[in-house]
């Protein structure tokens, strides 16, 4: 069998009916486009959240007070006082999966200085939660353990703050602002972070010492939360495993008692989004596939066309020794050349598609060298699947009936 004969005749045949085989590659086109950019999308946003994820910690663990559900009805954390800074010592004195333990409280209000004003927010906290949450101090210093322990009304500030509070370039270090109130004496500012891929400002927020924010401000004797980090991203479900055994001890609760707390990781929210977006990405490509499928319906039909339009040149060819099997090359050759072309075209303008989303709406786009060759190796099946049929009818076709056709 003489390939490249059959090559140059389905070549032949397409070129004497460019907007017919334009046309009928135009709903390939469309189809591999789709599904290369929403695949783009998709694989973008689920890189965009796992870095955004990472950057506060790939081992962070969170503690709140508060379980699932207690005796039947489901509380918020603001309900429940069940963390005790008890609680978070026992922990930093028993626990050996954990790098850096933190007790957190917070409180939101209006920052002041001289005539200008910002809301924000006071984390309370203490040194160790620049690791944890991988901030660095960018001038000044942080509190130190002697700050935590008399309770001194000193703070680290973002940047941002430090923008909507010092708007005539003032260095803010020494400075004192209000929260609400209470004066802070400002000892650092920290390094920007910017946004997350979420759309938090990172910047906007101030550093105190817990004990600070527990009694000058919020007048609690328990604390909001622990957040932690693992020695090792291995060792985080360990580390989660042994905190919830310290703190049921702690808390004097029985087998049958359901926790009073609830202990979250940045690991576990980053699998539970990454399923997520994995599942709307596979909805999305289905949705963009359906174009792909109503491509194939177009080229099986012209497909059909092109055979009854040739009947009498089947007819010929077969006449004068061409056999069933090189009829049905033939055909299926040339429904693999427009399916393909279609799908080489597709892919460009896919990939274009995406670099103009990621242009003009900002989308995070990942194009992965994975979702082309699937593209291309769809392309190819789908030219065999629906051009095989027709196909096969020219093959079958009788030699006297095809000469005699009108």
């Amino acid at each position: 069998m003489n390939y490249r004969n059959l090559f140059r005749i389905a070549f032949r045949a397409i070129a004497n009916n460019k907007m017919r085989a334009f046309l009928t590659m135009l709903g390939v086109i469309i189809g591999v486009a789709a599904v290369i950019a929403m695949l783009a999308i998709g694989q973008g946003s689920k890189r965009s959240i796992r870095a955004s994820i990472e950057e506060m910690g790939s081992n962070m663990i969170m503690i709140h007070p508060g379980g699932e559900r207690m005796g039947g009805v489901r509380l918020s954390s603001s309900d429940m006082q069940s963390l005790k800074l008890e609680d978070y010592q026992a922990i930093v004195n028993q626990n050996t999966y954990l790098d850096k333990i933190t007790p957190t409280v917070n409180s939101s209000g209006q920052l002041i200085y001289g005539g200008n004003n910002t809301p924000s927010t006071v984390y309370g906290v203490n040194e160790q939660y620049l690791d944890i949450r991988r901030y660095a101090i960018g001038s000044g210093e942080m509190f130190t353990e002697s700050d935590i322990k008399r309770a001194a009304k000193v703070c680290v500030v973002g940047q941002t703050v430090v923008d909507n509070l010092f708007t005539k370039g003032e260095d803010p270090l020494g400075k004192t602002i209000r929260f609400n109130s209470i004066p802070f004496r400002i000892i650092g500012v920290l390094e920007p972070k910017g946004y997350n891929s979420m759309g938090q400002d990172q910047d906007d927020l101030i550093l105190a010492p817990y004990t600070t924010v527990q009694k000058r401000i919020l007048a609690i004797t328990y604390i909001q939360g622990i957040t932690a980090s693992a020695i090792d991203e291995s060792q985080t479900q360990q580390a989660i495993d042994e905190i919830s055994d310290i703190l049921r001890t702690n808390h004097k609760l029985r087998a049958t008692d359901e926790d009073d707390f609830t202990v979250r990781s940045t690991q576990e929210m980053s699998e539970m989004m990454t399923s997520t977006m994995d599942m709307m990405t596979i909805l999305l490509a289905c949705i963009a596939s359906i174009s792909l499928v109503v491509g194939g319906i177009g080229i099986m039909n012209i497909m059909y066309v092109s055979v009854t339009e040739r009947t009498r040149e089947i007819g010929l060819r077969m006449s004068i020794g061409a056999k069933g099997r090189h009829i049905l090359w033939q055909f299926l050759i040339e429904a693999v050349i427009i399916s393909v072309t279609g799908g080489i075209i597709g892919v460009l303008f896919g990939i274009g598609a995406s670099m103009a989303i990621n242009l003009i709406l900002k989308w995070p786009i990942y194009v992965q060298p994975a979702s082309v060759l699937l593209s291309f190796a769809v392309c190819t099946l789908t030219g065999i699947f629906f051009g095989w049929y027709p196909a096969r009818k020219a093959s079958r076709l009788n030699p006297i009936d095809a000469l005699r056709f009108e």
